[in-house]
Order: C-alpha cells, then sequence, then structure tokens
C-alpha cells in the first residue's frame, strides 16, 4: 500500500527543512525536540488526571494516572512510553494516553521511568518493575476492575514484553494482556524491515543505532532477553497480546517476528500490520484520519481485552 497521504505530505514538507539529527544532539536537546514533537493536547477529553510519586531503586518514580469519565471499575493498562530509552516523558505520552484512557474505557497509568545515557540499561526495566508491581498491589484504589495491561510504543513495547516475561517467571503479578506498538524486541537489526524503511520513515537505522548505544553501550550484553524479549528461551504461557507493526517501519519486521514466536508458543496473539503508516503513528491519531482508524482499531481491542 502507498504511504497514507497525511504522512507523504508531512515527510516531503521534512525533508524540505531537514533539522539535526538526533545522534548529533545532546540527551537534553533531543528530549527537547521530542517534547515539541509530541506535545500535549489538552482539549482531549479526560475524566481525571493525577500525578503519584513511588520509591523505586534509583529514587523516585513519576507516575500519571489518567481515569475515564465513565463510571467504574475499569480495567488498567500500564504505559511505557517511547523514546529509545533516552528521550520520552510523561509529557510526551501525555496525549496517547488520555486518549486511550477515554477511548479504550480504561485507567491508564503512565511511567517515567529513568533514561540512558544518565540511567542506562538496566534501570529502565528496574523502574517499569516497580511501577508494575505498585499497579497490581494498588488496583482497588485506582478503580480497577481486575484486569491488568501492560504496553507501549517502541521502546515502551520492549519494556512491556521484558516485565511480561518477567511477570511469567515470577508468579506475579498476574498480567491479562500486552498492547506492543511497533515494538523494540531484538537488538540484532537485521531485519529486511531495516534495509526498506531504514531512512526517510521518521525513525531511521542510525538513531535505532544511536539508542541502543546510548542505552546498552556493552554491545555484548543486548542479546539478554530483559533487552532483546524475542532471544528468551520459552515464550509459552504469557499474556494474550496484540503486537502493532506500520508497513514505512524499520522495527516491523522484529515485531511481527515476535508475534510468529508468541503464536508458536501458543500464545493468543493478533498480529496486526497497519499500511500505509510509519513509525510512532499514534502520536498522529487525534490529527490525522489514517493513523486514527489505526488507534480506533487497537483501542477496542485493548476495551474488548481489559472488560471486567
Amino acid at each position: 500500500m502507498p504511504l497514507a497521504e497525511e504522512y507523504a505530505a508531512l515527510l516531503a514538507q521534512m525533508a524540505e527543512n531537514p533539522g539535526p539529527e538526533l545522534k548529533d544532539m545532546t540527551p537534553a536537546e533531543a528530549r527537547e525536540m521530542y517534547r515539541l514533537m509530541r506535545p500535549v493536547i489538552e482539549e482531549l477529553p479526560i475524566g481525571s488526571i493525577r500525578d503519584e510519586t513511588i520509591s523505586g531503586p534509583g529514587g523516585d518514580i513519576g507516575l500519571r494516572i489518567y481515569t475515564p469519565s465513565s463510571a467504574g471499575p475499569h480495567g488498567i493498562f500500564v504505559n511505557y512510553h517511547g523514546g529509545g530509552w533516552v528521550i520520552g516523558d510523561l509529557e510526551t505520552a501525555d496525549s496517547l494516553c488520555r486518549h486511550l484512557a477515554e477511548t479504550a474505557d480504561c485507567v491508564v497509568v503512565s511511567v517515567d521511568y529513568r533514561l540512558a545515557p544518565e540511567h542506562p540499561a538496566p534501570a529502565a526495566i528496574e523502574d517499569s518493575w516497580t511501577a508494575l508491581q505498585w499497579v497490581a498491589e494498588n488496583q482497588q484504589a485506582l478503580g480497577g476492575n481486575g484486569r491488568l495491561a501492560v504496553g507501549g510504543e517502541s521502546a515502551g513495547g520492549n519494556l512491556a514484553a521484558a516485565l511480561a516475561l518477567h511477570a511469567r517467571d515470577r508468579g506475579a503479578p498476574e498480567v491479562d494482556y500486552q498492547l506492543l506498538a511497533y515494538p523494540v524486541v531484538d537488538a540484532s537489526m537485521d531485519y529486511q524491515s531495516y534495509q526498506e524503511n531504514g531512512e526517510g520513515y521518521l525513525l531511521t537505522t542510525e538513531t535505532m543505532q544511536w539508542f541502543w548505544d546510548t542505552y546498552c553501550p556493552e554491545a555484548e550484553l543486548r542479546s539478554n532477553p530483559a533487552l532483546s524479549p524475542l532471544n528468551a528461551e520459552d515464550h509459552s504461557d504469557l499474556p494474550a497480546a496484540l503486537v502493532v507493526t506500520a508497513e514505512f517501519d524499520p522495527l516491523r519486521d522484529e515485531g511481527e517476528a515476535y508475534g510468529a514466536r508468541l503464536k508458536a508458543a501458543g500464545v493468543d496473539v493478533e498480529v496486526m500490520r497497519c499500511d500505509g503508516l510509519v513509525h510512532d503513528f499514534l502520536a498522529t491519531a487525534p490529527l490525522f484520519s489514517s493513523s486514527g482508524a489505526a488507534f480506533a482499531q487497537i483501542a477496542g481491542k485493548l476495551k474488548a481485552a481489559l472488560a471486567g
């Protein structure tokens, strides 16, 4: 399918006025640029929002809790933001979380995990696990109905997949569903989609390499299943999953390989390739009809999975 017209126009505009590459910025500069790319859309309806701080292994962890306007109880979705473990925060994830909470009719808990290079791997994993445990222990106070899902975009999908494996191995907490949106699941970067989509579609191969080099400087450690969930020896008995990929995304093939691995292990999984779209497309869901239609399908599947 051709690139969606809205993205074709956006990418053409960006090509005419190219900006600096992420790899050429300081982390602070890259984080500020990402905030500009994913601004808060305060007009999006939401029942209520509150911030919470919990204790983590490396200091306080910020959470932002979104409760939909409908009467509860609701299922709970723990969201880990994208940004290559280097950029992104509660603000860049805010509009997606508002949108998901209302459309999927669930409580969304957004996690502000530590970022590299100040805090390389496994800091993000440690914080994400601590937050998941806190949510599981406080479901009633959060208005939960007993159903719990984890997920996120890109690096957030990576963290969610790793946590689902860890929760299974530990026997708790019980996770019912995974929503993995264009996830990073294999540090090898050895896929045809990197050849096809590694330049010109927002996320580039060079940027992905920079993310990995910054997040986990010791390359030999990247094959660990905690960082590359595809490499786990056993994928059975994992929560049901929706793996979302984008046609024009270098991460497309590894996400679909992960879906195939889950299916082969007997997991209830659906792989949803979104034709015509690029990496990070959920950011434009309130603005573009092409990504908005995909978002509506994804939110509907999450809603069904979390229904009490």
